[in-house]
């Protein structure tokens, strides 16, 4: 566990608290951090650039002059890419740039982005922040009182509107709750400050086991976990159980009370007879 200093909203420190070293004190891996800031950055691009080919600019489709005996160099119809307003040639065109990034590593990208905030010291737990009115000026005078002049990251444990109201004005600082935390946030501000109650649930967000579909909590003996174990199914513990009673398997068995020859057809009885 690292210890920290709590402070209140006029500065002063009123205790200490202990954060988790899973989640604040692993060492920062630079690699993966890169690759989730680039795959957060390409699934915030619109993809809706586009460029007009050949076939959609304005323009005929004669050839400007014949081919032989003007002493020009040849030419096809005006819509071609040199021409000034002919068509783009390798040009944008309506796509995704959508990146796929797994959930623990988008976890570990953000565990060495907190951590470097800790170990830079620039990482303020506060015991609570609640405004006396919604004003921009009430969230100035904290951040002052606080010693940061040049903004800050807010993490709250649960929405608070009043917050949010009074920070919207300010361009350097932002409000969130562990929920709606991302990765460039915190690689933005130079500062983040973090109620104990927000601590505790990113904590809890970044730590919770992840399962098949949704996370869940650890040691859940969950349908999945029987699954990934090996656990048998019941239809297996059925046959298990009928093979050491010494009954025999549902497996189909040949009746040996069948004679083969009624099985035979008449028609081929009677010939084989005849022969």
């Amino acid at each position: 566990m690292t210890s920290v200093d709590v402070k209140n909203i006029r500065g002063e420190v009123v205790g200490s608290f202990e954060l988790d070293d899973r989640v604040f004190g692993v060492e920062p891996n630079r690699a993966v951090v890169h690759q989730a800031v680039v795959a957060q950055l390409a699934n915030q691009r619109k993809g809706t650039a586009d460029t007009k080919t050949r076939g959609e600019v304005r323009g005929g489709t004669h050839k400007m002059w014949r081919q032989k005996g003007t002493g020009r160099a040849r030419q096809g119809d005006r819509r071609a890419a040199h021409w000034t307003g002919g068509g783009v040639v390798f040009g944008p065109h309506p796509r995704s740039y959508h990146k796929d990034f797994p959930r623990k590593m988008r976890r570990i990208a953000m565990k060495s982005a907190l951590s470097a905030r800790v170990a830079e010291s620039a990482l303020t737990v506060v015991d609570d922040l609640a405004l006396g009115a919604a004003k921009t000026r009430e969230v100035r005078g904290v951040l002052t009182a606080l010693g940061l002049t040049r903004g800050a990251l807010i993490v709250l444990a649960e929405r608070d509107d009043d917050m949010a109201r009074a920070s919207r004005n300010l361009q350097d600082v932002r409000a969130v709750t562990p929920g709606g935390l991302n990765l460039l946030d915190v690689l933005k501000f130079r500062h983040v400050i973090m109620t104990k109650a927000a601590a505790d649930a990113l904590t809890t967000q970044l730590t919770t086991a992840i399962g098949r579909g949704k996370p869940v909590a650890e040691g859940d003996a969950s349908e999945d976990t029987a699954t990934q174990t090996g656990a048998a199914r019941p239809m297996e513990h059925d046959a298990k159980a009928r093979a050491d009673a010494g009954e025999s398997p549902d497996v189909a068995q040949p009746d040996a009370s069948l004679d083969v020859s009624d099985t035979v057809p008449a028609s081929d009885a009677s010939e084989k007879e005849d022969a």
